[in-house]
């Protein structure tokens, strides 16, 4: 089942793959990439719905006019599904695991966890985002995913301090043990600090999703 969230002007979908009472984990994909049309078996045991999101510009969502893309934009296609969905427990693939943390920062309250995961676009324009090429973009591609996103975001800046001051939110307001859990083998320098900042290890995706669904849910009335 697929639901539509109208978001600026942007029909963002959310895709559900799994129905069932508890607290909602949400998929975040990769750069370029699109929601699972099916459910994961990863995910299988999850005690509670698993839902997907396409970005802006990916998947079933709407493809915008002229780019523009940031990583704050998909952060808030994120939020608009949070909105929508209340507490929920986030996966993030490459990109998504990036708009993951940041989420996690900016809404600790309906976080209840993310796991960082290996993918398109983990490591985005470094440090900087300073290139001295100027990417070509083919708009004779066709659309999704959005030949500009691809473009925009593979080149996105990602000062390690920006990261690190959403991870530390994530720790100083989510009252978890552990809000961040990092589940990918590359590291790139704004990851690698987030790791620093908060002092944890890589771990095992099952192993994440152990901890997260232990956690007490209560049910929005």
């Amino acid at each position: 089942m697929i639901q539509y969230l109208l978001h600026n002007r942007i029909w963002l979908a959310l895709h559900r793959l799994k129905q069932e009472p508890g607290r909602p984990l949400l998929l975040l994909h990769g750069l370029g990439e699109c929601s699972p049309s099916e459910l994961p078996p990863e995910y299988a045991d999850w005690p509670g719905p698993v839902y997907a999101l396409d970005f802006t510009g990916h998947g079933l969502s709407t493809v915008p006019q002229g780019g523009g893309y940031t990583c704050e934009l998909l952060m808030a296609d994120a939020d608009a599904a949070l909105a929508a969905l209340g507490e929920a427990t986030i996966v993030g693939r490459g990109l998504g695991a990036y708009i993951a943390l940041l989420l996690a920062g900016a809404r600790p309250a309906v976080v209840r966890g993310v796991i960082l995961r290996d993918g398109s676009g983990l490591a985005g324009g470094g440090a900087s985002g300073r290139s001295p090429y100027i990417p070509v973009i083919d708009t004779q591609q066709l659309a999704p995913p959005d030949p500009y996103a691809i473009a925009d975001l593979a080149t996105d800046a990602r000062p390690p301090s920006y990261s690190t001051s959403y991870a530390l939110l994530a720790e100083q307001e989510s009252g978890l043990v552990r809000p961040v859990m990092v589940c990918a083998r590359e590291h790139p320098e704004w990851l690698t600090a987030v790791i620093n900042a908060l002092g944890v290890e890589t771990v095992a995706v099952p192993e994440a999703l152990d901890e997260y669904r232990r956690l007490p849910y209560i049910a929005a009335e």
